[in-house]
């Protein structure tokens, strides 16, 4: 902070208002409810909305106090409840940053409950602070009153020390907003990179500059200012229960600032946003990382040297890979910017995500592979910027050892995860590969192409005995393998099994289970199962579901509409075979129906066929293909009736034999 005795020139807005488009509205005075806004009881454009906001004001820039320099916040909204379902928007919290010597701070603040011309206020004593955690606490209150169709108010002003905090502003919350809008003004000293993130279109985009808004003390000339103003109306709300979608950061709309320099009043210049090469230049010295990526010396006196020297490249790779797995025990913890303690965490045998592969990639830095530490952000967090190094967007980091040809990523936190995949939260597209000997870049993240559940059958229907039994194996490759590994690993037996044949039917019996070639390929599991089947026969003739396990018990996709892309993480298989004996005496009387639907650009697949080919058996081929992790909206509709097709194909499908 910048301190000096000159008080901030106050060019305020009238200008600029009567320059801005007709399409911005005057900021309401605070209490004043318009008859519209009291006759306001539903949102025609949003049926299911449980609250919406008739209006938001925000405004940011900077003001001398107490002869400093502050970052000022004032924020103003209108809340209207339409039901009991929106009370919880009654419920307020601002977020307040802090470090160990300066913090935010609300210097002002209001809030009123209006209902029915009835105006009732929060009192002082009902607003305090909660602590969230070592850099963030929340100021909190709860409107008083609150009954459906009331509106609440409030408005606050926050004052900041931290000049790289300037809040940016959303427009898009979990309920609609009728006008929404946010003003900022921004002296010449202060430059920040700015992102307009979301699909929706702003109703003002105005961007101007105010001549002389700002003086610094001991200087004649004054600064210019940059006048920002964005506006939406009526904004949707952002729905995030989409299923199979990635990150809401991804889409919601809203404004993002980032200070990227910061020229001093009396010279001098800070850089914030960093060129990829300065930051791959403080990455070398930096103690929480930097000097962690240079502990080879301590991990290999720390195992034994033939994890490091037998076999070769790939062999010590896969050796220490499982190694660094089977020693740590993952806390659960993110992160990339903690207090890593790579030998701590060794010898605790527990750390975090990034101090268990801080270790990877030492051991493998020992054994003398070429490995770098990759930098991605998780599926929840979103994508990272490509356009210029924002350090925050990355939550995550994991190992790339490069082998002859080819590439290796590598997460050593889950102990299923074979050799060279990921774990599913990975799976967000692309990473920052730090090599420190030249220059960093950005890595595709390839997902297992191979991941499937497969079935395969054998069925024989004893007439005498009125019982089928049978064989079946299930096989799982790629990351169904990984589910189903720790699924067995972390269950005992006679619970899996009794899980197993209440999932199937109630006359549905195993009667021995063993797992088959487990450690034959890494990511292929293969199970196999006896069973015995009752109460099949009904008068002559005999009616069975053909499909013992279902690989979908609904359809995810049950939406009218879609309104975000569809991810699953992954391609997926799901094949189904099976061959059982017409038993003596009987005919087929009835079989499914063939089916064939596939999605466009060969992007799924659904087939089901039954045959008799004269053999004395019926031939059952089911296959359910996603060739694609990623579908943009127009293929919801198709995956849509793809899913409904695989889950009527499974629930209704009837073999019947009729006695001769």
């Amino acid at each position: 902070m910048i301190m000096f005795n000159t008080i901030r020139k106050k060019y305020y807005l009238i200008f600029i208002l009567c320059t801005l488009s007709l399409v911005a509205q005057e900021k309401p005075e605070f209490g004043t409810i318009s008859q519209s806004e009291s006759s306001f009881t539903s949102y025609d454009k949003d049926k299911e909305a449980t609250a919406v906001y008739l209006s938001e004001y925000g405004h940011n820039y900077f003001d001398v106090r107490d002869n400093y320099i502050w970052l000022i916040t004032k924020y103003h909204a209108k809340v209207k409840i339409l039901n009991k379902d929106g009370f919880k928007h009654a419920d307020i919290e601002i977020p307040l940053y802090h470090s160990k010597k300066n913090k935010e701070k609300i210097v002002k603040i209001k809030a009123v409950t209006h209902n029915n011309g009835m105006s009732i206020p929060v009192k002082t004593a009902e607003f305090y602070e909660e602590e969230i955690n070592e850099k963030w606490t929340q100021l909190k209150f709860t409107f008083p009153n609150v009954q459906e169709g009331v509106i609440v108010e409030y408005e606050y002003e926050m004052q900041s020390p931290f000049h790289f905090n300037f809040q940016g502003w959303e427009f898009q919350t979990d309920i609609p907003k009728l006008y929404s809008e946010f003003y900022a003004e921004i002296p010449g000293n202060w430059l920040y990179n700015r992102s307009i993130i979301g699909s929706l279109k702003l109703s003002v985009d105005e961007s101007r500059i105010i001549s002389s808004c700002f003086k610094f003390p001991g200087l004649e000339q004054d600064s210019d200012c940059e006048a920002l103003r964005y506006a939406m109306k009526d904004i949707p709300a952002f729905k995030d229960s989409e299923k199979y979608m990635l990150s809401a950061n991804n889409y919601r709309s809203r404004i993002e600032f980032e200070l990227s320099e910061y020229k001093s009043f009396y010279g001098g210049t800070d850089k914030y946003t960093k060129t990829w090469k300065a930051v791959d230049r403080e990455f070398k010295t930096d103690g929480d990382l930097g000097v962690q990526l240079k502990k080879k010396n301590f991990f290999s006196k720390s195992v034994d040297p033939g994890l490091l020297t037998q076999g070769d490249d790939l062999t010590k790779a896969k050796n220490i890979y499982e190694f660094v797995k089977n020693h740590f025990i993952w806390n659960e913890e993110y992160g990339v910017w903690n207090d890593n303690k790579v030998k701590n965490a060794f010898d605790q045998k527990k750390g975090s995500a990034a101090e268990i592969n801080i270790s990877l990639i030492n051991l493998l830095n020992a054994a003398g592979l070429n490995v770098n530490m990759m930098l991605l952000a998780t599926r929840n967090k979103g994508l990272p910027k490509k356009t210029h190094p924002v350090m925050s967007d990355f939550n995550y980091l994991i190992a790339k050892v490069d082998i002859g040809e080819k590439a290796y990523l590598l997460d050593a936190t889950n102990k299923y995860m074979p050799f060279g995949m990921l774990p599913y939260h990975s799976l967000n597209y692309y990473g920052r590969v730090m090599d420190f000997d030249n220059d960093s870049y950005w890595f595709d993240i390839v997902p297992e192409k191979s991941n499937a559940i497969m079935l395969r059958a054998q069925m024989t229907i004893d007439a005498s005995e009125k019982k089928l039994t049978g064989v079946f194996d299930l096989i799982n490759t790629g990351y169904k393998k990984v589910a189903q590994d720790e699924v067995l690993s972390t269950t005992k037996e006679d619970s899996y099994i009794e899980r197993l044949e209440e999932e199937i039917s109630d006359d549905f019996h195993i009667m021995s289970h063993e797992k088959k070639l487990k450690y034959s390929d890494e990511k292929k599991l293969t199970e196999r199962f006896n069973f015995e089947m009752e109460n099949l026969f009904q008068g002559d003739n005999i009616y069975l579901n053909p499909f013992v396990l279902k690989f979908f018990d609904n359809n995810p996709f049950t939406a009218s509409e879609r309104n975000y892309p569809i991810d699953f993480g992954y391609p997926m298989r799901y094949q189904y075979v099976l061959n059982v004996k017409i038993p003596d005496g009987y005919n087929v009387k009835s079989i499914p129906e063939n089916k064939n639907f596939s999605l466009p650009d060969n992007g799924g697949v659904l087939k089901l066929n039954v045959s008799d080919n004269n053999s004395g058996a019926l031939n059952l081929f089911f296959t359910f293909d996603l060739n694609s992790a990623y579908y943009n909206n127009g293929y919801y509709e198709g995956l849509k009736q793809l899913f409904s097709e695989a889950v009527k194909s499974q629930s209704q499908s009837l073999i019947v034999f009729e006695k001769i």
